[in-house]
């Protein structure tokens, strides 16, 4: 029980309020009575004939419409006082139009009688303003109270606005809040007033002390460690402010008795806590706690299974006699609130007992042992019968069926239906966080249940325009992808709002022009490639070919030109061992480069040609929770590896000799570079092997731990081929791709400067290390939105005998990201990195970069 010791202002507040109680109550009693007589032969309780009825006292309704209301009329019956009289005043009173209502007998004459209604409206609000608080908070106290232009004023409905603002303020912690109401008449009558609620928060009140009485076991430190969000002032701690939040505090109770339960003290208590104001801008916390004994699990038997055995269910209980007793445990392992939590109720509900119920009963507790009954009702199996879907206004039925986890007939499983969340979400076609399943028709008897998954639609296609300046030259993008497109709708019409769409397909394309280089690319895929089974098809082109820029006249010399030129096509099927969350990626990809006169030093030649054929294979697999935006929970992990043909062994040339060839040699004998490197890099030989891992958890309350770790290797089968100077990595940065003529790979570290942890030439090993806590403004459809901070740290190697794991750049910072249907993500970070790059030679920390994230995540 809360004990606060109450200022005189309060007390009186509370006596006031009790006398309007009263008063309303005195006024019910005596409607019946309130009859002002003022005809001597008026006889009391006899039978009258109502002559007339008039009205005193209106000033915006009309006396017709009051006299109606009553119900009384001319040449009506009516026992004056009596029952009757008595509801025409109560049904009076209750309009809530006034603020007093009398009937008088104005004249007897023998039979008949004459009436007068008199009242006293209440006055209108013609305007109001809150005062003192945020226009936010503001709008919320004018929906709560009911605040609105037109409403009746009564003294009860202006002390339940003035009581509610008060309250509301003393849960965030303003318990010396004030509210005062203005009443003011309109000008021009009417019984029309305006109102200024002037609100006075006062100082947030913080905690200066919370002390604990009657704690033996455990000392205050320990306690006070356990009210997570209600500390005391301490200046260092800038993370959690020492205010007193009502519904906090009481959480924080409850937490503290949960520890003792968990440490087997199963009768401890809070006995009473008091408030102490210290001044206006302190109070101190006293809590006096009954510790009670502490307890041991006894025999825990099981009542009324016959699926499983004692033995089986031991396993899942995982509590034995003898074990401290921990109630917070016990409930945990008979129904966690976690979907996928190993306990009784879930291994129930997850093999088609619908209708089960496991509930744990102490059934003795000597000294100090407590046995139990785990009582098991396991009710009738249940399927599944009709599976339903709603709300899909654009996406087909059968792209969502397919991903649907629970069939008609089958055996009812939770696990099932939270997976079928799960995947449908994954989707991208609709709001993760509304995805609603809705059991209908569920019958006990006949063992069945309808699910309805309700649905809402969110954007599902990109754009991308954009326009400027820069290179000496104008520069335009095109680029559009549509993400739930239907390509068997193309030649219908009708299908075309503005394009077809519904069928889960991505259909992309990318166009950006300069005077400098043009690129194009395309790309499709088709989720279910031949309707039956999830094997993802997937096709890409893409060409890019870019002039040298002449120092000299500014402009392109069209007669230096590189050109890439490139196709993959793969196919991707999702596996059912282990689990069904694997996916084997396999893939055929190939390149052409070819180089005219181009010598720039980013290549080793600069005539000739190059061809990339390489074999891509990828085991990946992804259990995210839901929002494939915002995953709260679940991991992810892809191992690839990317692989060319060995060719100098299929030739059977080592390369050993190459450079004491007379067709790789000048006329005086000497080597030439760039021939040599051209037949080597003719056909590129080469393996890459790369890993990414995430992995989700939430920790408390909306945030969200990121853990993430990649790693990627750049290899030969020959080294006197030696590694290829494509297909590199640069780590550094934003990670946004820059020119990818070569092939190359950025890997985003914020804090540094793009590509400064690789040399020139691109790493051909790196590691990376990320720890991100994520926090979720708004996750809704139109635009979703979390901020972030986060550690980073890592590195690249141009050989693997320099590669040391431990050998990295580390970084800090924090960030925002805005993911929009229509544009993608978004973002911005501010990053600090501690280290200096091993390229810059300044020994100098990185210090703050900023970097603009559009379009992927980290």
């Amino acid at each position: 029980m809360l004990n606060i010791k109450i200022e005189r202002e309060d007390l009186e507040k509370r006596v006031n309020n009790y006398k309007s109680i009263i008063t309303k109550a005195l006024v019910i009693l005596i409607l019946s009575t309130s009859f002002l007589l003022s005809q001597d032969n008026y006889r009391k309780g006899s039978e009258y004939t109502i002559d007339t009825v008039t009205v005193v006292g209106l000033k915006n309704f009309s006396d017709r419409t009051v006299v109606t209301y009553s119900g009384l009329r001319q040449g009506q019956k009516i026992q004056v006082p009596g029952e009757e009289v008595s509801a025409i005043l109560k049904k009076l009173w209750n309009l809530e139009l006034f603020s007093d209502v009398n009937l008088y007998v104005t004249n007897v004459n023998n039979d008949k009688i004459s009436l007068e209604i008199n009242v006293d409206e209440l006055p209108t609000l013609l305007n109001y303003k809150i005062n003192g608080v945020k226009k936010s908070k503001a709008e919320t106290f004018e929906k709560e109270t009911e605040l609105s232009e037109g409403k009746r004023l009564s003294e009860s409905f202006l002390t339940n606005t003035k009581n509610y603002i008060e309250n509301d303020l003393k849960k965030d912690g303003y318990l010396n809040s004030r509210v005062n109401i203005v009443s003011t008449p309109d000008s021009i009558g009417s019984n029309r007033v305006n109102l200024n609620i002037n609100v006075d928060k006062g100082e947030r009140i913080k905690i200066k002390n919370i002390t604990f009485s009657g704690n033996e076991i455990f000392g205050d430190f320990k306690l006070k460690s356990k009210l997570k969000k209600t500390k005391k002032k301490f200046p260092l701690r800038f993370w959690k402010k020492s205010k007193l939040i009502e519904s906090d505090y009481e959480t924080d109770k409850e937490n503290l008795i949960s520890f003792y339960k968990e440490k087997g003290y199963r009768d401890a208590r809070v006995e009473f806590d008091t408030i102490i104001i210290n001044d206006e801008k302190t109070i101190d916390i006293a809590l006096n706690v009954d510790e009670g004994n502490k307890y041991y699990f006894g025999d825990i038997n099981y009542l009324g299974n016959s699926s499983y055995t004692d033995f089986q269910l031991d396993q899942i209980l995982g509590i034995k006699k003898g074990d401290s007793y921990n109630g917070v445990l016990l409930k945990e392992r008979i129904q966690d609130d976690n979907p996928d939590a190993n306990d009784l109720s879930n291994l129930y509900q997850n093999n088609g007992y619908l209708f089960s119920s496991v509930n744990a009963v102490e059934v003795s507790a000597e000294n100090d042992t407590i046995d139990f009954e785990i009582r098991i009702n396991e009710g009738k199996l249940a399927s599944f019968n009709k599976i339903s879907v709603v709300g899909n206004t654009k996406t087909n039925d059968n792209v969502i069926y397919r991903e649907l986890r629970i069939k008609p007939g089958e055996l009812y499983s939770k696990d099932k239906v939270v997976r079928t969340i799960r995947e449908v979400g994954q989707l991208g076609f609709f709001d993760a966080e509304q995805i609603s399943p809705d059991f209908k028709n569920v019958d006990p008897n006949q063992g069945t249940v309808d699910i309805e998954l309700g649905l809402v639609e969110s954007g599902a296609s990109q754009i991308e325009l954009q326009g400027g300046y820069g290179a000496g030259g104008f520069i335009g993008t095109v680029g559009l992808a549509f993400n739930n497109f239907s390509t068997k709708n193309i030649r219908n019409r009708k299908a075309w709002r503005p394009l077809p769409m519904g069928d889960g397909q991505t259909f992309a394309i990318r166009l950006q022009t300069s005077t400098f280089y043009s690129t194009r690319s395309f790309s499709f895929v088709e989720p279910w490639f031949g309707g039956r089974q999830p094997v993802q098809f997937s096709l890409s082109l893409s060409s890019t070919k870019q002039y040298r820029y002449d120092y000299f006249t500014r402009r392109a010399d069209k007669s230096q030109s590189f050109e890439i030129a490139g196709f993959n096509v793969g196919l991707a099927k999702r596996l059912r061992v282990p689990d069904d969350y694997f996916v084997l990626s396999q893939s055929i990809s190939y390149q052409y480069y070819n180089l005219q006169n181009y010598f720039t030093g980013l290549f080793t030649f600069g005539n000739g040609e190059s061809h990339n054929i390489a074999y891509n294979i990828a085991l990946s697999r992804n259990n995210t929770f839901t929002n494939p935006i915002f995953p709260v929970g679940g991991s992810s992990f892809t191992l690839s590896a990317r692989l060319s043909p060995p060719y100098s062994l299929i030739r059977g040339d080592d390369y050993a000799d190459i450079a004491e060839r007379p067709e790789y040699q000048d006329n005086s004998g000497n080597p030439i570079q760039a021939e040599i490197d051209q037949a080597r890099y003719r056909w590129l030989e080469f393996y890459k092997i790369k890993f990414d891992g995430s992995w989700y958890t939430r920790l408390f309350g909306k945030f969200v731990l990121k853990a993430q770790t990649d790693f990627g290797f750049l290899g030969t089968y020959n080294s006197n081929v030696g590694n290829i100077p494509f297909e590199r990595f640069y780590l550094g940065g934003d990670g946004m791709q820059q020119y990818a003529m070569d092939g190359r790979e950025t890997i985003a570290l914020r804090g540094y400067e793009n590509g400064s942890l690789s040399s020139r030439d691109g790493s051909i090993i790196y590691n990376k290390f990320s720890l991100e806590l994520r926090y979720p403004i708004s996750l809704k459809p139109s635009a979703s939105v979390f901020a972030l901070s986060f550690l980073e740290a890592g590195n690249g190697f141009d050989d693997f005998k320099d590669y040391s794991p431990f050998d990295i750049k580390r970084s800090a910072g924090i960030g925002v990201r805005v993911f929009m249907p229509a544009f993608g993500l978004l973002g911005i970070d501010f990053g600090y990195g501690f280290d200096s790059t091993d390229f810059s030679n300044t020994g100098q920390a990185s210090g703050w970069q900023t970097h603009f994230v559009i379009g992927q995540q980290f």
